[in-house]
């Protein structure tokens, strides 16, 4: 199969290749219930040397810079309570957790969460998280830029590994709510 953008060796509907997922993500991947069927979802092979963006697109495909989206785990605070929420901003934007974030979830304070978080809530690998196979519940914040693309290239769960899913499928995942502005320059 070829990869539907990118320049990959390796690419695969991600159905037939969960070994390759982290626990959570393949069970999404399995139990999957989108308008877009599961195998429109391609896990592509990558180098985790490659992994910051400037050598990955090098290297990729430099039509992945506006195609590539990141996505952070956030820890909204208010009266005591913490909750975590995933934010989907396009590679070349910032996350307005100040503004758009803290105001969607209704906290006082928001700010990244910290990895031994991120990696123990999500159960995937810094720097491979995804918001597919987020835990139930989530909040799952996704700029209006990314659902609009045709395939968006996200983590896998894995520093290895990546996956390219339709803006559309992005947009059904469960706790999913797009936003406009939610990704800043």
């Amino acid at each position: 199969m070829r990869a539907p953008i990118g320049d990959f060796e390796t690419a695969v509907p991600a159905p037939d290749c969960l070994d390759e997922l982290t626990a959570p993500v393949a069970d999404a991947v399995r139990n999957w219930r989108g308008a877009v069927p599961a195998d429109r979802i391609v896990y592509v092979d990558t180098d985790p040397r490659w992994a910051d963006t400037a050598v990955f697109v090098e290297h990729y495909g430099r039509d992945l810079l506006e195609r590539s989206a990141n996505c952070v785990v956030v820890a909204a605070k208010r009266g005591g309570e913490t909750t975590l929420a995933a934010c989907l901003v396009l590679s070349t934007t910032r996350v307005d957790v100040n503004g758009v974030v803290r105001r969607r979830l209704g906290a006082r304070k928001a700010s990244f969460a910290s990895m031994d978080t991120a990696t123990g809530e999500t159960g995937m690998e810094y720097g491979g998280i995804t918001p597919v196979g987020l835990p139930a519940g989530w909040p799952v914040l996704i700029d209006a830029a990314v659902a609009d693309l045709p395939y968006v290239l996200v983590g896998s769960g894995r520093r290895r590994g990546k996956l390219l899913v339709p803006g559309k499928a992005l947009a059904e995942l469960p706790g999913a709510v797009v936003l406009e502005g939610l990704g800043t320059a």
